[in-house]
């Protein structure tokens, strides 16, 4: 009888060991092959620790290859296992659905397909933010962009709540090659960001902790220090409201008339 291959694509979290969930752990250790897209070589050896079949996605970026062609390529790895009658794991840092488009696109690809594939959640970045920068988006509420997308369209910004910017160590890329791009492409960010803020406000540059012993990066500075910050691919950064929440008078005398 033939085997007929089927997907699962799982977040393990953002800190080693400490995120992953009994589901996301069982798709690992039962799966015939696993794909690994891991932020650090530490972690893909903690995965085969579960599984004697795992390969890792990293060495298919490279310095200059379009993101894009790169992520194909990762689907279409993961799809041969598939057809092949496989049952394959694709294993993603953080939650496998979040600035992610390697396993929406290896879902899509294996349902068009009528392979079963379903994504199991896992612990992502944001949801360490709100931990680590004692934020609860319900408060005054909360607005996420990535930075490059956040640059090249205007947004209609609300600066009563929190403005979240994932990815601004590659800001302004439109090439997808770049895993990173320089204070020129800040300036950039700042001065849309200008339009809203004002050049004092005080942000919140923020990483997550991948590793046990690591704590997460908090690092507060002006808007118009930005530029001249270090940031890397994996840091994001986190602006306060800058001013307070506006009573709409017209719909609280409607909700009064109600009661």
């Amino acid at each position: 009888m033939t085997s007929i291959g089927s997907l699962a694509c799982v977040g393990i979290g953002m800190t080693l060991g400490s995120h992953i969930s009994p589901r996301a752990r069982s798709h690992i250790e039962q799966a015939d092959v696993v794909f690994a897209g891991m932020s650090d070589g530490i972690v893909e050896l903690w995965l085969k620790e579960m599984n004697q079949d795992v390969r890792s996605l990293q060495p298919y970026y490279q310095e200059g290859k379009s993101r894009m062609k790169t992520y194909r390529e990762m689907v279409a790895a993961i799809m041969a296992e598939v057809r092949a009658g496989k049952r394959v794991c694709g294993v993603f840092y953080g939650h496998p659905g979040v600035f992610a488009w390697v396993p929406h696109k290896a879902i899509a690809t294996a349902r068009a397909e009528a392979y079963p594939a379903h994504m199991e959640p896992g612990i992502s970045s944001e949801d360490c933010l709100y931990a680590d920068l004692g934020l609860d988006p319900g408060a005054r509420g909360c607005q996420h962009y990535e930075a490059s997308q956040f640059m090249l369209y205007r947004r209609c910004i609300d600066p009563s709540a929190w403005l979240i910017l994932w990815q601004i160590g590659v800001a302004g890329d439109k090439s997808l090659k770049r895993f990173s791009t320089g204070a020129a492409h800040r300036q950039v960010l700042v001065e849309v960001l200008a339009r809203d803020y004002p050049l004092d406000h005080q942000a919140i540059i923020y990483r997550a902790a991948t590793l046990p012993f690591q704590s997460p990066r908090i690092e507060r500075v002006a808007l118009a220090a930005l530029p001249q910050a270090e940031v890397g691919m994996a840091d994001t950064l986190a602006i306060p409201p800058a001013r307070p929440l506006e009573a709409d008078a017209e719909v609280r005398a409607k909700l009064a008339a109600l009661t």
